[in-house]
């Protein structure tokens, strides 16, 4: 009798258990990127990617799990400000909306840009799985001008949002750029018109605008088994109104002075200050606010705006407490080319 009602707990128990591990198994085959094939580099072995510098000790994104999140602040904000972009903006003038998180609309020459867009509810591989948005896009995407040119630093899905990559193909066709072997990703995701890049590869992407994806410290994932399979990176917009730097996800790292010494000025630099806690975790993988100055500064950027915060629960640090280390370090020493923008909120940057 024992030895019966053992087997009946163990059997259902074991039972379970197997169709969880089978439901994982295909949950990761289901999400993962599939891996680039390509000649070996610097930065790819043949199999995976690996940045210049050290990432730091084998996991270096256990930060990403949320310990410590139960002592954040985040709560639900509206936007003071909700964007009506204008269609177009022409000549050497370059306005840039912070729509929220690492998602800016970058506008001049008559091309309207894109970085990392991300219009969903949850940064995640389901409707209900992922980190929540706590404060809407500061512009709605019926009010989108026509978008003509998409930058995806890379595959996180904070960055890489295939719902929102859709929308934006349905409705306009862009052009996406990225880094190596995202573009079978998306083009497996039925998701058309994206050109991978290597780190320094340049493309002209009208008769006066050219992009070049340029390196980044960082990695890559969409499940268990494709870490660093495809490539990470920022970019560079070489425009008539002068050059512009998108750092998307990255650490602070050497290449940084290497960028500065190929272009020398930026009219506008967009850089993290976000998902920076805690430190021995994170800065393999993310820029902190001190150091989202120092870059400002070694990359001669005219005028820099911070992004990457207060929008998604990545790390420990809270909603507020990168745009407030910005502020206590502008008040220790002034800056006022480093510019935090409200949700929605625009910003001309001239050419004095």
């Amino acid at each position: 009798m024992v030895i019966v009602t053992l087997a009946g707990m163990v059997l259902p128990a074991l039972a379970l258990l197997l169709l969880l591990v089978a439901a994982i198994l295909a949950g990761n085959k289901l999400l993962s990127a599939p891996g680039y094939r390509g000649p070996v580099s610097g930065h790819f072995d043949g199999v995976r990617f690996r940045n210049r510098e050290s990432n730091g000790a084998p996991g270096s994104g256990e930060g990403f799990s949320g310990a410590g999140m139960g002592s954040n602040r985040w709560k639900w904000r509206e936007n003071r400000f909700r964007a009506r972009p204008r269609e177009r903006v022409w000549g050497r003038e370059v306005v840039v909306t912070f729509v929220n998180h690492a998602t800016v609309l970058i506008q001049t020459a008559g091309v309207n840009i894109l970085t990392d867009p991300v219009w969903s509810w949850r940064a995640g591989p389901l409707p209900f799985l992922g980190p929540r948005r706590y404060r809407d896009p500061g512009v709605r995407f019926e009010d989108l001008p026509p978008i003509d040119l998409v930058l995806v630093s890379h595959n996180h899905y904070d960055h890489l949002d295939l719902p929102t990559l859709r929308r934006l193909r349905a409705k306009w066709r862009p052009r996406i750029y990225t880094g190596l072997g995202n573009a079978a990703y998306l083009k497996h995701r039925h998701i058309g018109g994206a050109v991978d890049l290597d780190w320094w590869d340049r493309r002209q992407v009208s008769g006066t605008v050219a992009v070049v994806a340029v390196p980044a410290r960082h990695f890559s994932a969409r499940a268990l088994s494709d870490r660093d399979r495809t490539l990470w990176c920022g970019f560079v917009l070489e425009t008539p109104a002068g050059d512009i730097f998108f750092a998307g996800d990255t650490a602070y790292g050497p290449f940084i002075g290497e960028i500065h010494r190929q272009w020398r000025e930026f009219r506008l630099a967009l850089l993290p200050i976000g998902a920076f806690l805690p430190r021995r975790s994170m800065q393999a993988v993310h820029t902190s606010p001190d150091e989202a100055l120092a870059m400002h500064h070694e990359l001669g950027a005219r005028i820099s705006v911070g992004i990457h915060f207060g929008t998604f629960p990545m790390a420990a640090d809270g909603q507020d407490v990168p745009a407030e280390r910005v502020g206590e370090l502008l008040r220790q020493a002034p800056e006022p080319a480093f510019i935090l923008l409200e949700n929605g909120q625009s910003l001309t940057v001239r050419d004095d």
